[in-house]
């Protein structure tokens, strides 16, 4: 504790000294971030695999490549995200000036995510530096090749004075809570989101919650049927594809109209041995699971007798491995855990419906996803999809790919979490947008101080029905009563 309160007295000491303010700070330490991905790919690869059994192609894909194209978007458009915007003020005020100024909130505490150890700790890092902060990274314990990574590593290229890497277990996260942050950025469950928003409560403190939830796909397979191939290696690739399904945006369940369902199946079946051959087990393509708890917690859910007996595909594991094979399940029960918990794991539940536009209100019935996935032709269901749902974000036709795309926000909302970021939204996530107003001292306008009378209160609410003429013509006509 007292070691740790020493860096957190450092940081702050860093940020008071206004060293992290200055554009050239800023981006020295992204220049910096780039070459440490460029100088220890493969030490990266090396860490993902022994952590979570990643192939490099999947790591580079989620974790380095998303990481490099982050911090050099954000490189290229710092000094713009800095600048000061200008705002046109109405009549009302003149003669005056007003803009918005982008300004750090200060010392921010980020806890990375075990799942994507890398992207899911150094992307909001990114966010943080751009916007001027001095940061604590917290590393995720449960990756701990990747945690040590990070700890011995970013202290040798980032500023070691405003950016900290804590590495340690749970009691290590409370002691870091019990702080007072000028931010909080956190990623994982909602459960331990709970906690954090509590924890901040107490200080006031903003908080960023990126948390999960159940991410549906929508087959409307009158829609899309020419294109199943495309459509189920998108599904697959977008449930299996990122860390064997540990992922807040992976697909969670489908949902497709009952005649349609051996069809989808068949298609599924199919992509899954081509992507991960006859023997799932022996693929270098498919991540294991990340620890015996959470394999365990992923076992338990198919123990259900019903749950058991909706198995269409797959179904075995080895707990020596970690490894569960892809599994796809028919209709198991509603209210079984499979259907009521988030997944996170390679287990694809499906259920039909009667008509594809009862999946609006399946959805609705349930709390709010991170995502929402549809695969349609339909414009009128798109919109309906759009329109008629709430989720942290909407994909039609591909699942994933809106985390990699920096000109739209990403975060949840509801149960999901709130907040945001990505690009320029990281910046603002980290940043306090403060008004900054100058009048002149000349014209004075008497009415708007006591002490009142009738011609005062007729004054007032014209200035603020905004009718200027009317406005002119009073003061013009301004006498004493």
């Amino acid at each position: 504790m007292e070691k740790l309160e020493e860096s957190l007295s450092e940081v702050r000491e860093t940020f008071k000294s206004g060293k992290t303010r200055s554009a050239a700070w800023r981006k020295t330490q992204l220049k910096a971030l780039i070459k440490l991905l460029k100088d220890n790919e493969n030490e990266i690869f090396q860490a993902l695999n022994q952590d979570l059994g990643k192939h490099p192609a999947e790591a580079y894909r989620d974790e380095i490549g998303v990481v490099f194209k982050s911090a050099t978007y954000s490189l290229s458009n710092i000094e713009k995200w800095m600048a000061p915007t200008k705002r046109h003020l109405p009549l009302l005020f003149y003669p005056a000036s007003g803009e918005v100024i982008p300004e750090p909130f200060g010392v921010v505490l980020i806890f990375g995510s075990w799942n994507f150890p890398l992207s899911l700790s150094l992307d909001p890092l990114i966010g943080a530096i751009s916007a001027g902060n001095a940061v604590v990274l917290k590393a995720p314990e449960l990756s701990p090749k990747c945690s040590s990574f990070l700890a011995n590593t970013i202290p040798k290229y980032l500023d070691p004075e405003a950016i900290k890497i804590i590495e340690g277990g749970v009691d290590v996260s409370e002691q870091l809570l019990q702080q007072k942050w000028d931010k909080i950025f956190f990623t994982g469950s909602q459960r331990v989101g709970s906690i954090v928003m509590a924890a901040a409560a107490k200080h006031l403190t903003p908080v960023t919650l990126e948390l999960g939830g159940k991410c549906p796909a929508i087959v409307d397979m009158a829609s899309i049927s020419s294109e199943m191939k495309v459509v189920a290696k998108r599904i697959v690739g977008g449930k299996w594809g990122p860390c064997a399904g540990q992922a807040c945006i992976s697909v969670d369940y489908v949902l497709v109209e009952e005649k349609s369902s051996a069809y989808l199946i068949d298609s599924l079946r199919r992509i899954i041995r081509k992507f991960y051959g006859e023997n799932p087990k022996e693929s270098t393509s498919l991540s294991k699971i990340v620890n015996r708890k959470n394999f365990n917690r992923l076992c338990g859910l198919l123990k259900d007798p019903l749950v058991e007996a909706s198995i269409v595909h797959g179904g075995s594991s080895d707990e020596e491995n970690l490894f569960i094979e892809p599994t796809i399940l028919l209709n198991p029960p509603l209210d079984s855990e499979i259907m009521t918990q988030e997944i996170f794991g390679p287990l694809l539940p499906i259920i039909t419906l009667n008509n594809i536009q009862e999946s609006i209100e399946f959805i609705n019935s349930r709390p709010k996803s991170l995502a929402i996935y549809a695969f349609t032709k339909d414009e009128t269901f798109r919109k309906q999809i759009v329109t008629q749902t709430s989720s942290g974000s909407a994909v039609f036709n591909d699942t994933m790919v809106q985390f990699i795309c920096d000109v739209l926000p990403f975060g949840g909302v509801g149960h999901s979490g709130f907040g945001r970021y990505h690009g320029k939204y990281s910046f603002d996530t980290f940043s306090h947008e403060k008004a900054v107003m100058q009048r002149g001292f000349f014209p004075e306008i008497e009415p708007r101080y006591p002490p009142w009378n009738n011609f005062k209160l007729e004054f007032i609410r014209t200035a603020y029905r905004f009718d200027y003429l009317r406005l002119l013509l009073l003061i013009l006509g301004l006498k004493k009563e």
